[in-house]
């Protein structure tokens, strides 16, 4: 098992499995926004930006397998990415279930940078129309993004056991 573990990062089709479940991910978040009319809040797209991270990580991981440079930087995108999301994520679940959600106020619009502004760009992919604290959608007792959270969890722990695998098995990255 440690093996199999330790040979993913260098088959396309590992990097490829990241970066389609990224992709579906996403177009999931598009079908809950224009299909079911679900508006994303500010902390929604810093979530739908992870997500799009993470798949550029698994794209270049999967453009150059083989070479250590694009594992490195597919490793580095991907737990970035994953880290960064789950984080968002939870102050999400903490803005929806506090009890005075006058206190958990999200920005008005996202903020990305000066050099890159994301929602003038793309509006109808990084456009934040809705509210933090409101809870539109649930499934099985989970808002969504409790969901996005044990999904970034998983993209975390995983790129965590892919890296020791080959790091106990292969001695390197």
């Amino acid at each position: 098992m440690l093996l199999f573990l330790a040979k993913l990062p260098t088959q396309r089709r590992a990097w490829a499995v990241l970066t389609l479940s990224c992709f579906a991910l996403l177009l999931t978040a598009l079908y809950f926004q224009y299909q079911l009319g679900l508006e994303p809040c500010v902390k929604c797209i810093y979530q739908r930006t992870a997500i799009i991270a993470l798949g550029v990580a698994g794209f270049i991981g999967w453009l150059a397998p083989q070479r250590m440079l694009a594992r490195l930087i597919g490793y580095a995108g991907w737990l970035t990415a994953a880290i960064w999301g789950w984080r968002i994520a939870a102050e999400h679940v903490a803005m929806q279930n506090a009890k005075n959600s006058w206190f958990m106020v999200c920005d008005t619009f996202p903020n990305f940078p000066s050099w890159m502004p994301l929602h003038h760009w793309f509006p109808s992919l990084f456009a934040a129309p809705g509210q933090c604290g409101e809870i539109d959608w649930s499934w099985l007792g989970l808002s969504m993004p409790g969901w996005m959270q044990i999904n970034f969890a998983f993209y975390t722990l995983a790129g965590i056991f892919i890296i020791c695998a080959r790091l106990l098995k292969l001695r390197r990255l």
